[in-house]
């Protein structure tokens, strides 16, 4: 059997019409129509040839993999994503480093406060018409008053911390961008959310996007209403210092 062939017994198996895994997957009902008469040539290129029968077959409730292989072994072996490949451009995702607790300032502040005490103890009077050396000196160097904490923050660890949540089933594939390493390929099913946190840069590709939303530390990163498979580069980059001209 073909992959089509297969494809459409898998659908006619699960009682479903070609109607309804267009609407579960948003692949149009003519690409689906061609996929399984064994054309691909409406589906844009073999990147979006593969994320339509991953989805397809998560769809109807057959493995994708097989089918995959057999793709890749007929139409030829996967290329490389190019930019033009993807939806929108990739923006990669810049956290500002944590800047370290200024401990001259906060020094120069102790010694004012610790000056101001001591003046007032040691001429042992106040006045309610004007302020007391403490608060002239603080309003003088910063213009309010300021509470200075010995204790410096805990450092925190700069993550890429990646929700999706899926209202239809989706297949994700998550791959290391310093070492390729596969992370994640699944099919998401619909209902279910999947997090991760990773420390290094990751490449995630997804072959129905507007059946997730994916968030990395909050942020959305698909606009809606996307439908073809996109591909996002997610990095983090330390912020460079002032000197540099970087902010």
């Amino acid at each position: 059997m073909t992959i089509g062939d297969t494809l459409a017994a898998g659908r006619r198996q699960a009682g479903m019409t070609v109607t309804q895994v267009s609407q579960r997957t948003c692949i149009r009902e003519t690409i689906i129509r061609s996929i399984e008469r064994g054309d691909f040539s409406s589906c844009g290129g073999d990147f979006y040839a593969r994320g339509h029968i991953r989805s397809i077959a998560g769809a109807v409730g057959i493995s994708p993999e097989p089918l995959i292989e057999e793709y890749d072994a007929t139409m030829g072996a996967p290329r490389a994503i190019s930019a033009a490949d993807v939806f929108q451009p990739v923006t990669p995702v810049r956290l500002k480093e944590r800047r370290r607790p200024n401990w001259t300032a906060a020094l120069a502040v102790a010694v004012v406060v610790a000056g101001g005490v001591g003046a007032y103890v040691y001429f042992g009077h106040s006045s309610a018409s004007k302020p007391d050396a403490q608060t002239v000196q603080t309003a003088n160097t910063h213009g309010h008053k300021q509470t200075v904490n010995a204790t410096p923050p805990a450092h925190q660890k700069r993550r890429l911390e990646i929700k999706i949540v899926a209202s239809e089933a989706c297949w994700v594939k998550m791959t290391s961008l310093s070492t390729g390493k596969l992370l994640f390929s699944d099919t998401i099913p619909a209902g279910e959310t999947k997090r991760w946190s990773e420390r290094h840069g990751v490449r995630l590709e997804i072959a129905n996007p507007s059946g997730v939303v994916v968030t990395v530390n909050g942020k959305r990163q698909i606009r809606p209403g996307v439908v073809s498979p996109v591909s996002l580069s997610l990095e983090l980059h330390h912020a460079a210092k002032k000197a540099h001209g970087s902010s």
